[in-house]
């Protein structure tokens, strides 16, 4: 595997071009913390609450980095993705703030309230069952059948670099960070936190949350090749998709270890974040902090800072998930 991927494909300009093209559209989201959590860690935790975002996720940076770097005859098409949620919000409103249309490939079981969202920012969906080749099958069928541009949900070095500046932010804020950990789906968000990283901190060391359920990154670092998940039956339904080529050489080179936790794990770190800091969080948005509270050992003494990544629940779904 080529080792020097990082400063080959990106540097640090690119993350700073990303951000002041995407600040006028964004919010600057908070830094929280809590006593009581950080007794429970043994260590001091930032949260980034990308929960506060536009859309209720992080993944407007990307888009909006993704959509605003087209060249305007492409922009005339729209763009075309497949998500299973955030992203697919994502998009819709990066292509409403562009005045372009938008066309998003929704999985069938995707959550309701992800959809509404959507639909509300101006995105027309195209439903699909819940697998990656029938996303990606449906989505090439758009893209041949409109001409709108491809933007893939994490596979696209615009869309890792305006994720990179959720970090890059909290790493301004906090420049005594020692480590960020971020959580893990197709690696868009984890490979620009290892980016700001890299470009804008002395040394801090960047970490991983996975669920057990859909573990393809910790199973790829192991073997040292993209290994899909067969099956991801997981709470955490932003994380149900598998690394890219372009995450997965990032993510080897720059993340120190990605820690796996079970669906209790998730649903309790959920509960816990949402009694204590009385913040509405996905499951998805839980699992860097449960990784932290499984293993606190990695992280014991050390300033650390923790991505939630969404906010975005279908409040119908929240009595099944609690019992």
């Amino acid at each position: 595997m080529n080792k020097n991927y990082i400063n080959e494909n990106f540097n640090k300009n690119s993350l700073i071009r990303a951000y002041d093209q995407i600040k006028p559209y964004i919010h600057k989201t908070p830094v929280l913390t809590s006593g009581q959590l950080n007794r429970m860690a043994g260590t001091e935790v930032l949260f980034k609450c990308e929960n506060f975002q536009k859309t209720g996720s992080f993944k407007i940076r990307g888009a909006l980095n993704a959509v605003l770097n087209l060249p305007e005859e492409k922009k005339q098409k729209g763009v075309v993705t497949h998500s299973s949620g955030n992203f697919a919000q994502a998009l819709s409103l990066a292509a409403n703030y562009a005045g372009i249309n938008s066309y998003i490939v929704m999985p069938e079981n995707a959550p309701e309230v992800k959809k509404s969202a959507v639909k509300c920012y101006g995105g027309k969906i195209y439903g699909c069952i819940p697998t990656l080749s029938a996303r990606e099958q449906t989505a090439e069928r758009i893209r041949q059948e409109t001409g709108a541009e491809f933007i893939h949900p994490y596979n696209d070095n615009n869309v890792i670099c305006g994720q990179g500046t959720a970090a890059m932010e909290l790493l301004k804020d906090q420049p005594e960070l020692e480590c960020i950990i971020a959580p893990v789906g197709g690696g868009g968000l984890i490979s620009g936190t290892v980016l700001a990283a890299e470009y804008f901190s002395a040394g801090c060391e960047v970490f991983g949350g996975e669920p057990f359920e859909a573990d393809d990154a910790h199973r790829s670092l192991e073997y040292g090749k993209i290994i899909r998940n067969k099956k991801a039956d997981t709470v955490a339904d932003g994380l149900r998709t598998n690394l890219g080529s372009r995450t997965f050489p990032v993510i080897s080179e720059g993340v120190k270890n990605i820690i796996r936790v079970t669906e209790n794990d998730i649903i309790e770190t959920m509960k816990l974040i949402w009694e204590r800091m009385k913040i509405v969080i996905e499951p998805s948005g839980a699992v860097a902090f449960a990784a932290v509270l499984k293993h606190g050992e990695l992280f014991n003494g050390k300033k650390t800072g923790v991505i939630i990544s969404g906010g975005n629940i279908d409040s119908a779904k929240l009595s099944s998930i609690f019992q």
